[in-house]
């Protein structure tokens, strides 16, 4: 499989963000999690993007030879491919051609799960295959005619099979608005209990899933791999103070994220907009972590400019540095300075959660009034849920009443009042 790294002009600011050679091992990377094969890598320079092929001539029949030479069966190029381009390198190669959108959407292919994945997955083929049919078929000059629901006279073969596809892309469309409506009705469960949310996003890789598992103790699928999580899973984290959130580990962004997989996995992206707090996980090992953090927060940034977002999303945002097990002495002091601007973890052997679960606590904390409240020693139940639902500052056993100091929401203390109540007529 030969893969052309991300072929760009010189002011293409992706390209100045990060090397072509990161680039160029991230796109391996991205082969390599669908158990590709890969025979053959290169970078090649573009001063001008070619409308037929991309490439020059040169590079194309440069390509053509290593394909030949490596028996290789298939080429992806880390770039967006007109649908012109796909099919005339395909021609001049001999072979399937994908680009960087099309290798992802195997990737989410293979990894979705739940049926909310499955059909967010084959919404964004549909969409990335409807422009390219013209590559995919050899008998579309047919006409045929039709009646009503058949096609009209002269409809083409390509006319019809793109009418297909949109009446299948509406059809999933619905079946998501849905999903998306019970996602909702379990959200408006949550806001009545409720629990606050705190979401997980990050780079692909960084570890989201594995500091989730470190967390809460769940076995979400993580491996070391890029994509390993598609599927948005939710568990319930106990806090120091007693307070119980709810975690969420979500999809992971990459750079150039295909502009089909932004809209088609919406639903996913709508757990990070109801978040409480939002956990920025980065490998901090990584060598383009800090091109990395950029590639999240503009994705972050577009969903603010989509409207999905609010624009205060940073002031309710933790970094995690992941990974810290991997960096030496040297990075470790580095990063120190940071102070509480970022929280350098490790997922894997353990190290700073308790700082990271103390720093959910003081977030979800600032701000929130603390309530003088006296329970009679019958009152076990309600002394469990202040001790469950708020933070317990301070409390006094007396004889007759337990003196507590306890910062509760305005909406958790109208919620203990209503219990407290409620249990008082019970008992009368």
């Amino acid at each position: 499989m030969p893969w052309s790294g991300r072929s760009g002009t010189e002011d293409d600011s992706e390209t100045r963000l990060r090397p072509f050679e990161a680039r160029l091992e991230e796109a391996v990377a991205l082969a390599a999690s669908i158990g590709l094969s890969v025979r053959y890598r290169t970078i090649l320079p573009l001063r001008t993007r070619r409308p037929a092929t991309l490439l020059g001539e040169g590079q194309v029949a440069e390509i053509a030879q290593q394909l030949t030479l490596h028996g290789i069966a298939v080429a992806v190029v880390d770039a967006q491919l007109s649908p012109v381009q796909q099919r005339n390198l395909e021609r001049a190669w001999g072979c399937k051609v994908i680009d960087r959108t099309g290798l992802i959407l195997e990737i989410f292919g293979a990894r979705a799960r739940t049926r909310e994945g499955a059909l967010q997955v084959e919404l964004a083929h549909l969409d990335y295959q409807r422009t390219r049919l013209v590559r995919s078929w050899t008998h579309l000059e047919r006409q045929r005619g039709g009646f009503g629901f058949l096609g009209g006279p002269g409809e083409s073969q390509i006319e019809l099979d793109r009418r297909l596809i949109g009446e299948r892309m509406a059809r999933i469309r619905r079946e998501l608005e849905e999903v998306r409506r019970t996602r909702g009705l379990h959200r408006s469960a949550r806001r009545r209990v409720p629990y606050p949310v705190v979401a997980l996003v990050g780079y692909t890789n960084a570890g989201k899933s594995t500091l989730f598992n470190a967390l809460t103790g769940a076995g979400v699928y993580a491996q070391d791999q890029l994509f390993a999580t598609l599927d948005p899973t939710m568990r319930a984290l106990k806090l120091p103070s007693g307070r119980t959130v709810i975690l969420s580990d979500t999809v992971g962004f990459i750079s150039d994220l295909p502009h089909e997989l932004v809209e088609a996995f919406r639903a996913t992206l709508e757990e990070v907009a109801e978040a409480d707090i939002i956990l920025h996980v980065r490998d901090a090992a990584h060598p383009e972590s800090a091109a990395q953090r950029a590639d999240v927060i503009a994705v972050l940034d577009g969903m603010v400019q989509g409207g999905t977002l609010d624009e205060a999303w940073p002031e309710r945002t933790i970094e995690v540095l992941n990974k810290a097990d991997l960096l030496d002495d040297a990075a470790l002091t580095g990063l120190a300075g940071l102070g509480e601007r970022a929280l350098l973890v490790s997922a894997l052997t353990g190290a700073g959660l308790d700082r990271l679960r103390s720093a959910l606590d003081a977030r979800l904390s600032a701000g929130l009034p603390v309530h003088r409240i006296a329970l009679a020693p019958a009152e076990g139940a309600a002394l469990a849920w202040l001790y469950a639902h708020g933070e317990v500052l301070d409390r006094r056993d007396g004889e007759d009443a337990i003196h507590l100091a306890v910062r509760l929401s305005p909406e958790d203390r109208a919620r203990f009042d209503s219990r407290r109540a409620a249990a008082a007529g019970r008992r009368d």
